[in-house]
C-alpha cells in the first residue's frame, strides 16, 4: 500500500507563505478560544459524543515550560528596567509567550479526540482535526506502536497522530479516504489514507465509546 497525495505539485513560495500566515492566525485565535473554553469548562465535544484525552504524556512538560516562562518575565524585567522601550517590548513578548503556552495546554484539554454520532474526530493541539465517518470505519482496536522520531504523519497510506512518537489505537478503514492536514504538501495538504493511528490516554475508554456506534453502523 502506498500513500496517495492529491496535491502533487510543489507549492510556490507565495502558497507556502499564505498557508503559514493562515495557520499562524488560526493558532492565535485557537489560543484565546481554548482559554475561554477552559474558563467556561466547555470542551469542544459534539452533543451525544465523548471526549478522549491525549495530553497526559505532555502535561508535565508543558506545565514546567509555563512555570519557567512565567518566572523568566520578572527576571528579564529586572535586567532591562533601565531601558524603558526594551523593557516594554520584552514584557509584552514575555506575557504573550506565556499566554500562548497556556492556550496550547488549554487546547489539548478542551479539544480532545471525540467519538460521536457523526464519527471519530482525531485532534492534536491547536490545529489538527481529521473527521472519519462511521461508514468509512471497518474496525478499531488497541495496538501500541512506537515510531522513529520526526516521521511524517502520513506514510504508506497510513495517518498517524502520535504523542511522543507513540500511538495505541488503530482504525482500519473500509476504503481509502481523503484527509486534509494543516499546511501544504508534502507534510500537509490532502492525503489519501486507508488506516489511522492515534494516541489516547485511555484506549479502553476509546473502544468502549466507539463500540455502540460501530455496532449500529455495522
Amino acid at each position: 500500500m502506498t500513500a496517495s497525495t492529491v496535491d502533487l505539485a510543489p507549492p510556490s513560495r507565495a502558497t507556502r507563505l499564505g498557508s503559514l500566515l493562515r495557520r499562524a492566525l488560526l493558532s492565535e485565535i485557537r489560543v484565546y478560544t481554548s482559554i475561554a473554553r477552559a474558563i467556561a469548562r466547555r470542551p469542544a465535544v459534539p452533543i451525544g459524543g465523548t471526549g478522549i484525552a491525549y495530553h497526559r504524556p505532555l502535561l508535565t512538560i508543558l506545565i514546567v515550560f509555563i512555570g519557567l516562562s512565567a518566572v523568566e518575565i520578572p527576571i528579564v524585567d529586572l535586567i532591562v528596567h533601565r531601558w524603558p522601550v526594551v523593557r516594554i517590548i520584552m514584557l509584552v513578548v514575555g506575557i504573550w509567550g506565556v499566554t500562548w503556552m497556556v492556550g496550547l495546554l488549554c487546547a489539548m484539554l478542551m479539544r480532545p479526540h471525540t467519538i460521536g454520532p457523526d464519527g471519530v474526530q482525531v485532534r492534536s493541539g491547536l490545529e489538527s482535526e481529521v473527521s472519519i465517518a462511521w461508514d468509512d470505519i471497518a474496525s478499531i482496536e488497541i495496538s501500541r506502536r512506537v515510531d522513529e522520531p520526526k516521521q511524517r504523519r502520513v506514510t504508506d497510506g497510513e495517518y498517524a497522530e502520535r504523542v511522543q512518537d507513540e500511538t495505541n489505537i488503530e482504525i482500519e478503514l473500509e476504503h481509502p479516504i481523503a484527509i486534509r492536514l494543516p499546511g501544504v504538501h508534502p507534510k500537509g495538504g490532502v492525503h489519501t489514507v486507508a488506516r489511522v493511528r492515534l494516541w489516547a490516554d485511555d484506549p479502553r475508554a476509546f473502544l468502549a465509546a466507539a463500540r455502540p456506534f460501530l455496532t449500529a453502523a455495522g
